[in-house]
């Protein structure tokens, strides 16, 4: 690697910690390069709560970045953001808690915007201490909607200039979502002709970075079996279907819309069974998470699809109840440097 890769600290109060420890301990390799913005005692709070008993993983204090690409194997390098905390008590929600957890974020993402390292990987924030926090951070709703603000601030450019979607991921599945935090009455309201024809230009565009092919796009439908032909809703007719067609006439391979209670099924690649389409447009946030949770929630990556840098984060959240236990499961981080590592050496922006 020739520059390092960040991973954010998460709500200290949550998992995020720990199963940063536990990747930098059980995945050295995967874990080559990378170093922690976040905060030293927290960190070194979760070496010895994955270590009970026993030599904790050694905490190397950066002063710079770069310092994490000489750090040894099974060590854990932190860059410090701010001045040292009090450590947070796990699993309650706190201002000082989401705080910190966005200052990390801002720190990562203004690096890889600088060009100073490779990707930034977010372990996850809770977002009711997210909106305690204060402004900026009680603006955003979660990580997508901040990056998409530091990003469109670094370019200089208006908030709508800096499109962005998420992309849900997992080895048999990939799911990008036309609209992410909101509520289910307004994502329906964002079934739009516009948003949908903009979303596969993105999906387009990214995928075809990352795979360096033109991808295939599957569409799920907005109502059930895709609307029947106008007898359960007529959104597949008057807005996705139009949208469909206005973006194979710029050369797309996509098809739809096809009934969302079948098509995450044709998506899903089996061994020695190609999947029939590299990726689903889902019409709002359940209707895509559900099916790739449901395939494995250690397993599933968030990739953010737009940003001018790579993000990557577990699918899943801070798990409060279980933090401080020692038992949470590293899977889902790992495999997010994983697919960090390998989009930032395919492509410079996704």
């Amino acid at each position: 690697m020739k520059k390092p890769m960040a991973i954010t600290l998460g709500d200290p109060a949550g998992i995020g910690p720990e199963i940063i420890a536990k990747s930098f301990r059980d995945a050295p390799e995967e874990m080559r390069g990378c170093f922690v913005v976040g905060d030293v005692a927290t960190m070194r709070r979760a070496s010895e709560l994955i270590n009970p008993g026993h030599i904790r993983l050694p905490v190397a204090s950066l002063e710079t970045p770069l310092e994490a690409l000489g750090a040894p194997p099974r060590c854990l390098p932190v860059l410090q953001v701010g001045t040292p905390r009090s450590l947070a008590a796990f699993g309650v929600i706190s201002a000082d808690a989401g705080k910190l957890a966005a200052e990390c974020v801002v720190w990562a993402a203004k690096a890889a915007l600088r060009g100073e390292i490779s990707a930034v990987v977010t372990a996850p924030l809770h977002k009711e201490a997210l909106a305690l926090a204060g402004e900026p951070h009680s603006c955003y709703p979660g990580h997508t909607e901040m990056l998409q603000a530091l990003a469109a601030a670094h370019a200089g450019v208006p908030l709508v200039d800096m499109p962005v979607r998420m992309m849900l991921a997992n080895d048999e599945l990939r799911v990008v979502l036309l609209s992410i935090h909101m509520s289910l009455r307004e994502a329906i309201k964002a079934v739009t002709f516009d948003n949908l024809v903009q979303t596969l230009r993105i999906t387009h565009r990214s995928l075809q970075a990352i795979l360096g092919r033109a991808p295939r796009i599957g569409v799920a439908g907005l109502n059930p079996h895709a609307g029947e032909g106008g007898m359960f809703g007529r959104e597949e007719i008057d807005i996705i279907a139009p949208a469909i067609a206005a973006a194979r006439s710029q050369g797309m391979d996509i098809s739809g819309p096809f009934a969302p209670d079948t098509v995450f099924m044709r998506a899903r690649s089996h061994p020695g069974k190609p999947s029939a389409f590299d990726v689903v447009i889902a019409m709002y946030h359940d209707q895509g998470l559900i099916p790739v949770k449901y395939l494995g929630i250690d397993k599933g990556v968030n990739v953010t699809l737009g940003l001018p840098l790579v993000r990557t984060s577990p699918d899943h959240g801070t798990a409060f109840d279980i933090a401080g236990l020692g038992v949470a499961d590293p899977s889902s981080l790992i495999s997010a440097v994983r697919v960090a590592r390998q989009i930032s050496t395919l492509t410079k922006e996704i």
